[in-house]
């Protein structure tokens, strides 16, 4: 059996980012558009210097391992009805933009593409999402777009050019273009004839699309700070269930992962040990063995999750998985975020249960992951139940713990349940969990499951009522999806009606880590 401690995470990863585009890109950027619109005239290193020079932070590029496989491009100016939108040249000065006004109220995006090599991978929402943000922190009121309809083609014998656009809009076709733009909050305003003739495929024609920015700012209106900071957490109920490989196994995962990417969530938890269905397609062994047997599927495990990770824009943790290094065999959750990065925390607490049937072994260290949405923390299951754990994260900058747990019954169930929801109130943080239900026939120790995947807050007016902002049904599978608010978090734990963290009487005790030496 290969020993996983010779497996470098670094294999695994990828190096994601979303960056403003470089004059360097300039060949990459004329080798994608080549790709993606053969017909059409190709951007000069003119146009590219010109627009570096007169908008740079508005020029976005998606560079994967220092390779550039998606871009836009965009100006700003100030909106009028009757400035001619319909005409690209005229409204991007053919690519030039030396009519951007840096003080304008609306971001016209003159181009976007992606790698056809790339495609499926959600990168063009990537790249509206950087508008957008941009938008947001600069006060700009809307994005306009002239939107390519290249699937008009197929159907331009059939029918006209509006009542195709209606159709793409009702969902009864699917357009490659305006369909990723819908998605992606843009509304159709109009339909223009002849905005690019070489465009065959649009037949020259294009879609008027706006996205308004409802976080807009009035001028001369009182500026407040910012009152919300979203983060959308999806959590799975997992039915465990035969399968017959490694690839069946996959596609249950990457159902709910899609899900996760449809609903756009910032995170989702998969529940622990989830992946020990896959004994259920190995031959029969001992426990101890049929775990280090398992860990055998960690490259194909570490793959998959972190090419769906960057694919459906999500951060996943990946439930816990056995993983034998250095002969040691450990329980593992890993964090694949969505740049492709990958980080991982050792189950710490072991089970009387894990230690006897499986022969686990615990780690040493507790990690606070930093993330696109602050920094986090993975507690694995009975790690839960130790309010020192959650202690140490929250001290470390944690203000969402995830717990994937696997519990037999509905005690087991019940002690991390109601850990977590003390976790909350003790350290001013939301939790998820998230468990399996369902049944493993003939694999020992994992034949029985109980769960109910919940998402809970901190208890305060505030917050939800019963201090649970989303919960499963028990023992159903299925994914509950809830947003939290990391700005009102802040605000419960300076102002609360309880302040749990502040008012720790550390002169009568206090937590210590013999990692750091600090005393929390």
């Amino acid at each position: 059996m290969k020993d996983q401690a010779n497996l470098d995470l670094a294999d695994f990863e990828w190096n994601l980012v979303v960056r403003n585009t470089r004059l360097e890109d300039f060949e990459t950027l004329v080798e994608i558009q080549k790709k993606c619109f053969p017909e059409m005239e190709l951007w000069t290193r003119a146009q590219i210097e010109s627009q570096l020079k007169h908008f740079p932070e508005g020029q976005f590029v998606v560079e994967c391992d220092g390779r550039v496989i998606a871009s836009c491009s965009s100006l700003l100016l100030s909106y009028e009805d009757e400035l001619e939108w319909h005409n690209w040249k005229k409204t991007s000065d053919s690519g030039f933009i030396r009519n951007h006004k840096p003080d304008g109220n609306t971001m016209y995006g003159i181009e976007i593409m992606v790698d056809p090599d790339f495609r499926g991978m959600r990168l063009s929402r990537r790249l509206y999402e950087a508008r957008k943000e941009f938008c947001r922190q600069r006060n700009v009121a809307r994005i306009i777009i002239g939107g390519r309809i290249p699937g008009y083609c197929k159907h331009a014998d059939e029918m006209t050019a509006r009542e195709y656009v209606d159709r793409v809009v009702d969902k009864s076709i699917f357009d490659p273009v305006l369909t990723a733009q819908i998605a992606n909050g843009f509304s159709v305003q109009g339909l223009i004839d002849n905005y690019l003739p070489s465009d065959v495929e649009s037949c020259g024609y294009a879609t008027f699309l706006e996205w308004k920015n409802f976080e807009l700012r009035l001028k001369g209106a009182r500026r407040h700070r910012r009152s919300v900071e979203p983060v959308r957490i999806g959590a799975v109920q997992y039915q465990m269930r035969a399968v017959a490989d490694f690839d069946e196994f996959a596609r249950q995962s990457r159902y709910f992962v899609d899900v996760a990417g449809d609903y756009k969530c910032d995170f989702l938890l998969f529940p622990e040990l989830f992946t020990t269905q896959l004994l259920s397609c190995m031959p029969a062994q001992r426990p101890g063995s049929a775990a280090r047997a398992l860990s055998e599927f960690t490259p194909q495990y570490l793959e998959l999750f972190t090419d769906m990770a960057v694919a459906f824009n999500t951060n996943i943790i990946g439930g816990s998985h056995f993983v034998v290094e250095d002969d040691v065999l450990y329980n593992i959750a890993f964090l694949f975020r969505r740049d492709g990065s990958i980080a991982k925390q050792y189950k710490l607490h072991i089970t009387p249960s894990e230690r006897r049937w499986w022969g686990v072994t615990g780690g040493h260290s507790i990690e606070v992951m930093d993330t696109d949405c602050g920094p986090i923390s993975i507690q694995i299951c009975y790690d839960s139940e130790f309010p020192e754990v959650g202690r140490i994260a929250a001290a470390k900058g944690a203000n969402i713990f995830f717990v994937p747990f696997n519990t037999d019954t509905r005690n087991g169930y019940l002690r991390v349940r109601t850990c977590a929801a003390a976790r909350c109130i003790e350290n001013h943080v939301y939790v998820a969990i998230a468990g399996c239900t369902g049944n493993l026939p003939f694999v020992e120790n994992a034949d029985i499951h109980y769960a109910q995947t919940a998402i809970l807050t901190p208890a305060d007016v505030t917050f939800a009522r019963d201090a649970i902002g989303a919960e499963a049904n028990a023992n159903i599978e299925t994914v509950i999806i809830h947003d939290v608010d990391l700005e009102l978090l802040r605000r419960h734990r300076e102002q609360g009606s309880v302040t749990n963290w502040k008012d720790r009487r550390r002169d009568l005790y206090s937590v210590k880590s013999l990692e750091t030496d600090s005393e929390f």
